[in-house]
């Protein structure tokens, strides 16, 4: 044998040899990277001593599920039968216990009910308009269109006159300025319906009074009690300058129902998450995954997840992995994972009940199709009896929104769980 042919037979033995270590390498990760994805405990903050309560108060804290539910999801024995506690089996939970409407709940899982309860008891009315929105608070919600007093802090103009298209268009541009979702109405007439203004429908004009809207809370957390300040300010320098009235709410007493309102969001803002896991450390691959999503009514979109809608295109519930990497249109066809995750947004579909039912049947064509296991959060199997507590707990939530003057799924519980 020549050199040549020695020199490229030692070349070719070494690259296979290269294959072959980078390719045990990437198994080796790739197991100790399912392992550790698998093996997460999730902390009970159900059960952790009252210490661990004292968060800050902007710090929202989502409850998780504690023990006793977790019992009877799996059937076991000792669970407790009037358990209070909404089960979400993926990841959140919150209690499904209804608080007045004009009181944050006793929740500990956030500290800012107590400085709720203390701004409430100190605030004091300096104007019309204040004087109506703490009657907004007990008494229901006062509504303008999409705009609801107990949503969103409603400062009023009344100009008499038609307000200046540029004046208009200056507040407009600062609608991003504080924090939160800001909306302006505009009414032509006295008796006019409200219409709302954008940079794009201002060219009419003729507006004669006006709203301005900030909206109190999102799951970000409320609105800061700075920027209701520098949304008062706004108001009251723009009606001078355009010689009209404005009449806006208490800034300490509409920060504290922020306050409130967000603790109450805290408490029904649940996502049930249901797993399908593979067995035998087997995997899922995404070809299959996909051909079983897409005959199952659901689309692939951009944010990593398959949707499931209604005939008006609102997302009822998403089909995501249960790994860490998106499902991705350019990808997945190439993926593998151990597991997907069916996720319903509780505050945001109307008939919760109906539509987990739907889900779930969904979910239980996925695990027998796929050869999967539907499991919780802890990677336990879900038992029929801890299905039925979760769909019925569901329903306790939403009756709660309902209570609250915010049903599940309506535009007012978009925006607020946007």
């Amino acid at each position: 044998m020549s050199e040549l042919q020695i020199s490229l037979i030692a070349i070719g033995f070494v690259v296979v040899l290269g294959v072959v270590f980078f390719n045990w390498m990437q198994q080796r990760r790739y197991r100790r990277g399912a392992e550790e994805a698998f093996s997460q405990k999730h902390e009970d903050v159900l059960l952790k001593a009252k210490t661990d309560a004292l968060t800050t108060e902007d710090e929202r804290v989502e409850p998780q599920l504690g023990k006793e539910i977790l019992r009877e999801l799996r059937g076991e024995p000792g669970a407790e039968s009037e358990s209070t506690e909404v089960m979400e089996p993926d990841l959140t939970v919150a209690p499904a216990t209804a608080a007045p409407d004009d009181s944050p709940t006793s929740d500990s899982s956030t500290a800012s009910a107590s400085s709720t309860a203390s701004a409430s008891s100190t605030a004091s009315a300096s104007s019309t308009a204040s004087t109506r929105l703490a009657a907004s608070y007990e008494q229901g919600p006062v509504s303008h269109g999409s705009v609801v007093d107990t949503v969103d802090y409603i400062a009023d103009i009344r100009a008499g006159t038609s307000v200046a298209d540029a004046e208009l268009a200056e507040v407009l541009q600062r609608k991003f300025d504080f924090s939160k979702p800001v909306r302006w109405l505009g009414q032509r007439s006295l008796g006019a319906s409200w219409e709302e203004i954008t940079i794009e429908t201002i060219g009419k004009g003729g507006y004669i009074n006006l709203k301005g809207c900030l909206q109190l809370a999102d799951r970000a957390g409320p609105v800061s009690e700075v920027s209701l300040s520098e949304f008062h300010d706004m108001v009251q320098n723009f009606a001078t300058r355009v010689n009209a009235v404005a009449e806006c709410p208490d800034v300490r007493q509409a920060y504290a129902h922020a306050l409130s309102l967000d603790q109450f969001c805290a408490d029904v803002d649940v996502m049930i998450g249901i797993n399908i896991v593979s067995r035998d450390n087997s995997v899922f691959t995404g070809a299959k995954i996909q051909v079983l999503a897409e005959a199952s009514g659901f689309k692939l979109g951009t944010n990593g997840a398959f949707s499931y809608r209604d005939e008006n295109n609102s997302v009822l519930f998403s089909l995501n992995n249960h790994e860490s990497s998106p499902f991705l249109p350019d990808s997945m066809r190439m993926v593998t994972t151990h597991g997907i995750t069916f996720l319903l947004d509780v505050p945001r579909v109307a008939n919760g009940e109906k539509i987990f039912g739907e889900m779930m049947h969904l979910a239980g064509i996925f695990s027998d199709t796929l050869g999967g296991i539907m499991v919780d959060d802890n990677h336990q199997p879900l038992s029929d009896s801890g299905i039925g507590k979760i769909k019925q707990q569901l329903s306790a939530i939403q009756s709660m929104m309902l209570a609250r003057n915010i049903p599940a799924g309506s535009e007012i519980a978009l925006r607020l769980f946007a």
